[in-house]
């Protein structure tokens, strides 16, 4: 999460790992999203910041806020270049247009504007709401622009006219309007119920049929399209929601709140894989499948037990019983879940078996010996198992967060202060080392060495 003020507009840089946060308190912020550092701010305006985007190809970006004031940013040069002038109340919502030179503004003084941001000129006024103008948007390949506003309407605009096409840099200002008439309208198809307070925004996944949507009830909520059900929620104790921005093309999405906003994938992109020898293990498309380095053979071995809505979150192989453990994480941790499998010796790899597993609640399972598995389950307590899925004993370590493989007999147990190598058979720990939130383990081949992977280091 970022800044500390309310978040009014968000916008992805199409290709750096980089957003654009403009505030209520009317400061822009440029953050790295990776890094979770503040690279520059920009302060020019007096009020609220309700527009930001980022042009596509040159080094710009738009604002627009409570002053009335449109201004267009270099994030090179770190000033702005220009200011354009010309509506009469707080500007809504800023977006460059993806081939024309031209900026799209919505305004509280019920107009929409067109700007020539090379001639820095406005070039079309669009009159016809009666009530402010909460956003107007680009069509992504047509000559169309979208409004909404308070009047209780969305409007449909043909920009399509020579003026605007042959002669971009027109200085006169020109309207144009296609009302909704009996050959032009617009049905509700369904609606989507779960929010409990004011739905602030909502917005089309760019590559999945689902529809997010954020609410002063301080939720986001995930919706299948087809379906027309929540499929996810994501909660905050203390902020509400205002804004939501999609990555063009990344699975990255923010949302802005009452404290700043955060950036988040609905769902983890890494597969889950282990490496044993020459083989790597990996899943993908409900089938756990081996890559073989040394002839490039990728095969699928197995099929997996449907079932579970949430993609594969880790995994754990045993070489001599020729077993695997497949965790689960859900978005409640309480309903994590692994599946412990044994892998067909012999199996077709164009139509694999898909043979029975045991599935049993907990948050992450690990081998620790031949025929024993760890699990750390949702009281925080270390369960052995056996290879029937019997419990066999129970440790007790309150403060555990994340358990890691760590040779024949032995875990790493991750807490908030770092890591500790814990000696099973015994119930102690061996050794502690103070490094936050290690996210990923890979041991040296004799297991005396151990590389641990937080998000911004390497130990």
């Amino acid at each position: 999460k970022y800044t500390a003020f309310k978040t009014d507009r968000l916008s992805f840089h199409p290709k750096r790992p980089w957003i654009l946060a403009s505030l209520h308190n009317g400061v822009i912020q440029l953050w790295d999203y990776r890094m979770c550092t503040l690279i520059d701010k920009f302060d020019e305006h007096d009020g609220p910041v309700r527009g930001i985007d980022f042009h596509k190809q040159q080094p710009l970006f738009v604002s627009g806020g409570d002053d009335y004031k449109i201004k267009v940013w270099n994030y090179k040069l770190r000033r702005c270049l220009f200011t354009l002038l010309g509506h009469l109340d707080y500007i809504r919502t800023t977006f460059f247009h993806h081939d024309y030179p031209w900026i799209l503004s919505a305004s509280d003084d019920q107009t929409i504007r067109i700007w020539n941001w090379q001639s820095r000129t406005c070039v079309c006024v669009l009159t016809g709401h009666n009530h402010y103008v909460m956003c107007a948007q680009f069509h992504p390949s047509e000559d169309l622009v979208v409004s909404a506003s308070l009047d209780q309407t969305v409007r449909v605009w043909d920009i399509s006219g020579e003026f605007l096409c042959r002669w971009p840099t027109h200085i006169t200002p020109f309207c144009i309007i296609t009302p909704f008439n009996n050959k032009s309208k617009a049905w509700e198809l369904d609606t989507c119920r779960g929010h409990y307070n004011n739905v602030s925004c909502a917005v089309f996944h760019p590559r999945q049929e689902l529809i997010l949507s954020n609410s002063e009830d301080k939720s986001i909520r995930v919706w299948d399209m087809s379906k027309r059900t929540g499929v996810q929620t994501f909660r905050r104790d203390h902020d509400r929601f205002w804004v939501l921005g999609a990555h063009p093309n990344l699975n990255l999405f923010a949302a802005g709140h009452d404290s700043g906003m955060l950036v988040f994938k609905l769902e983890r992109e890494r597969p889950a894989y282990a490496v044993y020898g020459n083989m790597l293990y990996y899943v993908k498309d409900r089938f756990l499948r081996q890559l073989d380095f040394s002839s490039s053979k990728d095969t699928a071995v197995m099929q997996l037990r449907s079932g579970s809505k949430f993609p594969v979150f880790s995994m754990s192989y045993n070489p001599a019983e020729n077993a695997v453990l497949l965790c689960t994480r859900a978005t409640n941790l309480e309903n994590s879940t692994y599946d412990l499998y044994s892998i067909p010796k012999e199996s077709d790899s164009q139509n694999p078996d898909a043979p029975e597993g045991k599935r049993s609640s907990g948050l992450t399972a690990v081998w620790v010996a031949r025929n024993r598995f760890a699990v750390l389950d949702r009281m925080h307590s270390l369960l052995i198992k056996n290879l029937k899925n019997e419990i066999v004993k129970k440790v007790q370590v309150p403060s555990c967060e994340e358990i890691f493989y760590a040779g024949t007999g032995s875990l790493l147990l991750r807490d908030a202060d770092g890591v500790t190598l814990f000696d099973v058979q015994q119930k102690r720990s061996l050794a502690t080392v103070k490094i936050a939130k290690v996210k990923y383990v890979v041991w040296s081949a004799d297991t005396s060495h151990v590389a641990l992977l937080a998000k911004h280091g390497m130990y």
